[in-house]
């Protein structure tokens, strides 16, 4: 495969410690609560990306407002409405840059301006720590035109193979971790990346992806999630990604749930 970015040089690693995913992949169930009109685990999806990045949302209330329509503070729910609908969204598209872009417009509707929603940023990107101090420096403005191009032209080689499920989960990981660190948006980058990792496992082995519930695994480890993403490196330039084993390992730990 013709890889820019996205690279299979922990693979071999990987599947030495991850195996039978087609049977557990296939043992999914959707929840009997899900109906025409609800979908528990995409709400499932949406509350713990959005508790991941910070949001004081409960499962059992936002269930209570999309389920039965009870009906709370617009600014309790809001971002996790907006990226409720861009789950139902990926559900009915295919993984395309166009698709992506109008993706993130709908996760960002509270979030960003509208010039900023499905835009690539203009600025420099930072991440910092909760006291201020600068945790990460993503792709430099000048670059995330030519990384984005590079990330979209890999993800297109990818759907185009034929993948084991094993590989499937590597790659979608993988996939999440890259456009992390490139940090594309001026906000909303984490919401996008997890929506990204379940849509391409869609693509690649079906509508039981979206019940799997990843976003959930990540929130209930979220410091190892963010040590793990730590663990390659400070700066974009600089990034060493032999270190990425950790964070490809913690996808398949959503079976365990």
């Amino acid at each position: 495969m013709n890889l820019q970015l996205i690279k299979p040089d922990l693979l071999s690693l990987y599947l030495l410690q991850v195996q039978a995913l087609q049977a557990k992949f296939d043992a999914l169930k959707e929840a009997e609560t899900s109906t025409d009109a609800f979908s528990f685990y995409t709400s499932v999806a949406s509350v713990y990306s959005s508790k991941i990045e910070g949001e004081d949302i409960e499962l059992d209330s936002y269930i209570k407002h999309k389920a039965m329509g009870i009906a709370f503070q617009p600014d309790y729910t809001k971002k996790t409405d907006d990226l409720y609908e861009a789950y139902l969204f990926a559900q009915q598209h295919d993984l395309t840059p166009t698709h992506i872009a109008q993706a993130h417009q709908l996760l960002a509707k509270n979030i960003v301006s509208p010039h900023h929603q499905g835009a690539l940023r203009t600025q420099n990107m930072y991440v910092t720590t909760d006291d201020g101090r600068i945790e990460y420096v993503a792709a430099s403005p000048f670059e995330v035109k030519q990384e984005m191009a590079k990330w979209y032209a890999d993800v297109a080689v990818l759907l185009n193979q034929a993948l084991s499920a094993e590989e499937v989960f590597y790659y979608a990981a993988y996939i999440h971790l890259v456009f992390v660190k490139i940090h594309p948006w001026t906000d909303g980058n984490g919401r996008c990346a997890r929506l990204i990792e379940k849509w391409f496992i869609a693509q690649k082995m079906g509508a039981k992806a979206w019940l799997l519930q990843s976003e959930k695994n990540y929130y209930l480890h979220h410091g190892l999630y963010y040590q793990n993403l730590r663990k390659l490196g400070m700066e974009y330039e600089q990034l060493d990604y032999a270190q990425a084993l950790p964070f490809l390992l913690m996808l398949p730990k959503t079976f365990e749930l």
